[in-house]
């Protein structure tokens, strides 16, 4: 539905370029040994995810804004729609980042990639043309 737009590529973990294959070897963020675990290339438009040595070191900054807008909504739900105790809401908190870690930490790759790369529907690998037609 939302194909073609940022928000895709975001949420999905889809290569930005081509919103064709998915940038981790293991689509289930909770097989902890693999969550990180990204290919090399798209295997569609061959775009290089990891752009530059250590480029996913960015990528904290947008987990840390992922990790507080997630505690923020739990706080307000747990302390401002279920009006429980200050130490309960901190509870909450800290157990929804642990569970949702995975989660976050993939949203931050996902987030910091999308800021450099745009998708572009019409980009062809030339390499994959150049090997085709030799």
């Amino acid at each position: 539905m939302f194909k073609g737009y940022k928000i895709y590529s975001i949420l999905t973990g889809r290569c930005p370029r081509c919103h064709q294959e998915s940038m981790y070897q293991e689509p289930n963020a909770y097989k902890t040994t693999r969550t990180l675990k990204m290919n090399e290339r798209c295997s569609s438009c061959g775009l290089k995810y990891q752009i530059e040595p250590s480029f996913f070191f960015g990528a904290m900054y947008t987990s840390y804004g992922v990790g507080v807008a997630i505690g923020v909504a739990v706080f307000i739900i747990t302390y401002g729609f279920v009006e429980s105790k200050p130490i309960y809401s901190f509870y909450s908190i800290t157990g929804a980042l642990i569970l949702l870690f995975p989660v976050i930490a993939r949203l931050g790759r996902n987030l910091w990639i999308n800021f450099f790369v745009n998708y572009d529907p019409t980009f062809r690998d030339k390499s994959k043309e150049h090997n085709l037609k030799n």
